[in-house]
């Protein structure tokens, strides 16, 4: 994906956001026009949308809640006054609250999506437009440009076919940032036998183990928003090493999308990170996303260290061969 430019134009009162994607126009459309593709990018990474009503139409209203890592959330609802397949979306995007109706204390915008064909693919121009200096002031100090960027990073594995994005490639660890590592993996299967693997404790101890030589010694876990966890390891055998384990709390709960966690190791000095772990599924294939949030770079380059990734991946081909393969 390029992102040609996010500009802000303060005589203008508009942000401008350009990128071109690897796509014809259609497919880029599509995305922006499908509730459960949208979800899927629209949001900064920890920041994720939820869309309920969804009428895409002049006079139509679209809202959505994007929930943070903590559970906090900010809702918001979309007054569609444009749509012309497949070049033109217009609406004004306002702040929403519990109820779905506009909260009129909170800075109000404008955007208008406009796609068009490039020698290369498609392109989407974003303009998003105040009615006030203050108003811009107030949502770029909230850090708008940048999630703007960020979750339109997100569009590509999106745009991409999910089985050829995802699978065969095993788990890929990518260091986003100094406190953050994303981490993915595709399986072929559908979102709900991964979230039943996740969160059975039945099922985990059968798979959750790591390299061969270790068994799961405590599987425990109160499944709702608030309630604690713990997983605990040791050796078998000759296996050599020592027994460690986890714990944290569930800070939120989407079922067979999203678990956000707090996680330390027992008995550790050091702080928690923050797990924030996805699911997304397209045509059978579900791609599994966590983003770790360390308190900093030195905890970060520790975990990462210890060969997580080699761990996990083991543990992810277990899974493959004793739950998901028998299963689907």
């Amino acid at each position: 994906m390029s992102i040609t430019s996010v500009h802000t134009d303060p005589e203008a009162l508009a942000t401008t956001l350009v990128a071109d994607f690897p796509v014809p126009v259609r497919r880029l459309w599509g995305a922006f026009t499908d509730a459960r593709q949208l979800e899927r990018f629209w949001g900064p990474p920890g920041f994720p949308a939820t869309f309920t009503d969804f009428d895409l139409r002049p006079g139509g209203r679209v809202h959505y809640t994007m929930t943070g890592p903590e559970g906090e959330q900010y809702r918001s609802v979309w007054l569609v006054t444009e749509v012309h397949e497949p070049h033109r979306i217009a609406f004004d995007d306002l702040f929403a609250d519990e109820a779905g109706e506009v909260d009129a204390s909170q800075p109000p915008s404008s955007t208008v999506l406009s796609f068009e064909g490039t020698d290369a693919g498609s392109r989407v121009t974003v303009v998003t437009t105040f009615p006030t200096p203050e108003a811009l002031e107030t949502m770029l100090a909230m850090g708008m440009e940048q999630g703007y960027t960020q979750a339109f990073a997100q569009l590509d594995r999106v745009l991409a076919d999910l089985r050829e994005y995802a699978l065969g490639k095993g788990t890929v660890t990518e260091v986003v940032d100094d406190t953050h590592v994303r981490i993915t993996r595709g399986f072929a299967a559908p979102r709900h036998l991964l979230w039943r693997a996740h969160t059975e404790p039945e099922l985990m101890r059968r798979w959750l183990l790591g390299p061969d030589g270790w068994e799961m010694t405590v599987c425990e876990n109160d499944l709702v928003v608030g309630g604690s966890y713990r997983s605990a390891w040791a050796p078998v055998g000759d296996t050599e090493g020592q027994p460690f384990g986890f714990e944290g709390e569930n800070l939120v709960i989407d079922p067979e999308r999203r678990i956000v966690t707090t996680e330390r190791m027992t008995g550790a000095p050091f702080p928690a990170n923050v797990n924030d772990l996805g699911f997304d599924e397209a045509d059978g294939v579900t791609l599994v996303t966590l983003l770790i949030t360390y308190p900093d770079q030195v905890q970060r380059d520790m975990v990462l260290a210890t060969g997580m990734t080699d761990g996990m991946e083991a543990s992810y081909q277990r899974m493959e061969t004793e739950l998901l393969s028998a299963t689907t």
